[in-house]
């Protein structure tokens, strides 16, 4: 039999791994009743033992889809937490199947957004409304305030929208959370979020690398450093919780706990091996001139780093908005900004000038043609090609920090070579090009006219 109203729950969450545990208990802190379900139980039995636990909160366990779905009031929203792919789509057949029209289904995993956007029609037949719910900020996030990217139905989003400013990260403009836009725009915001986020961990520890390698600092030195920084312009979660790093003492030996960790993302074994012999190469650091001037390398990497980032935050922009433009989702840059001030992984000090640059000018091509941030990117541009030719002459690899110097560049030059590019194109297939001197698409005959011109050309000395 169907609950009375009055003990039905305001929201329901399916999947209680750690996320889904800890976001459903931030669901009933913020006194919104809510029913949770897991397939194995024994999940659904330890999240109500922590809802005692955490104060008698409003969370009531489920055992079978068709009692939770009952157990919601309508319109239902039902959140899911479960691995992306095949497991979202079984647990979407399992509890649409007692789901009505007007009913909403919320993904809040890590999904690519096509998968989102297939499912949006799926459901729609059923008159269910669905979103796809970015949420970012580990387990400590989804328990104490997220930063929330729903995309998709917007009525879906009304709905529990009173919920989600609640539960979301609060910072002193507001909640953070906002409605993205149509589609899977919150799973590719959400994606692109995550790529600002390893371009952020992958540019600190380069810059880790260059201190420790180049200036020879030693993780307590480390760890004033990034300290420091996080006083700072740099001020982020990632400076903060690095600075806690190079503190840890490794319990089960000598030394420090970072520097026993096997550094997995490099190139390891064979492809290793084979470098090393082809080159007579050995791991370590080429030898830079002695003397290095260790004050002024921490500040020169300080100025890397930021420029650095600003570079990879302009980049994660312009993907937003060249996908935005191609599916129509009308997404708001300096409203993106706003929401990852707080509860995220890529919170940062300087979020709030990046929303600032975007609402100075909406339709900015780039971050680093803004007039404050292009002004701070001369400013550090000299220290930049110190670190970046400072590694390259240690033979330390800064892939980060060189692609963004090379984006920096590639937007400061008025003219790239890219002219040479569009002859070839035009010489081997007849691509045509344009001209800087008249308008048009031209073609020209290039090897007939180069071998008739080569009799007249002597040789150059």
């Amino acid at each position: 039999m169907e609950a009375s109203a009055a003990t039905l729950s305001r929201i329901g969450l399916a999947g209680l791994a750690v996320m889904g545990q800890n976001l459903a208990l931030n669901v009933a802190e913020k006194g919104f009743p809510i029913s949770v379900y897991n397939r194995t139980t024994s999940k659904v039995d330890e999240t109500v033992d922590r809802a005692r636990q955490e104060g008698a909160l409003p969370l009531f366990g489920q055992y079978n889809p068709r009692d939770f779905v009952l157990s919601i009031q309508r319109p239902r929203s039902v959140i899911i937490l479960v691995k992306a792919g095949a497991p979202v789509d079984q647990t979407i057949a399992a509890l649409s199947e007692h789901m009505e029209s007007g009913d909403c289904i919320i993904d809040g995993g890590n999904e690519w957004y096509e998968n989102t956007e297939r499912r949006i029609q799926e459901v729609s037949n059923r008159g269910i409304l669905y979103l796809g719910m970015g949420v970012s900020g580990g387990e400590d996030g989804a328990r104490n305030g997220p930063s929330l990217m729903p995309g998709g139905s917007y009525e879906a989003y009304s709905n529990v929208k009173d919920i989600l400013m609640k539960v979301a990260a609060q910072v002193e403009d507001g909640p953070c959370v906002t409605y993205i836009g149509e589609g899977g725009s919150g799973n590719f915001v959400k994606m692109v979020h995550n790529g600002i986020e390893y371009g952020d961990m992958q540019l600190i520890s380069e810059a880790y690398d260059v201190l420790k390698h180049v200036g020879g600092l030693s993780n307590s030195e480390l760890s004033e450093i990034f300290s420091e920084w996080n006083r700072g312009e740099l001020e982020s979660f990632l400076i903060e919780i690095t600075a806690d790093i190079f503190k840890v003492k490794d319990e089960a030996g000598d030394g420090y706990l970072v520097d026993k960790i096997l550094d997995k993302t490099g190139m390891k074994g064979t492809g290793k091996w084979t470098v090393q012999q082809e080159a007579g190469l050995h791991d370590g650091v080429v030898s830079v001139k002695s003397g290095i001037d260790k004050k002024r390398l921490i500040d020169d990497v300080r100025q890397a780093l930021y420029a650095s980032k600003i570079c990879s935050y302009a980049q994660g922009m312009n993907l937003l908005r060249s996908k935005s433009d191609e599916k129509g989702w009308n997404l708001n840059l300096g409203e993106l900004a706003r929401i990852w001030k707080g509860g995220c992984i890529i919170r940062a000090v300087f979020l709030d000038r990046i929303k600032k640059a975007y609402q100075r000018n909406p339709k900015l091509a780039s971050l680093i043609v803004d007039p404050e941030f292009a002004k701070e990117m001369v400013q550090r541009q000299a220290a930049w090609r110190r670190v970046v030719g400072l590694a390259i002459s240690a033979g330390i690899s800064t892939p980060g920090m060189c692609a963004s110097l090379a984006y920096f560049d590639t937007y400061r030059r008025a003219r790239l070579p890219a002219n040479l590019v569009q002859a070839q194109r035009d010489l081997f297939g007849a691509h045509t090009y344009e001209r800087i001197d008249r308008p048009g698409a031209f073609h020209t005959e290039w090897t007939k006219l180069a071998r008739n011109s080569t009799a007249g050309v002597g040789s150059l000395h």
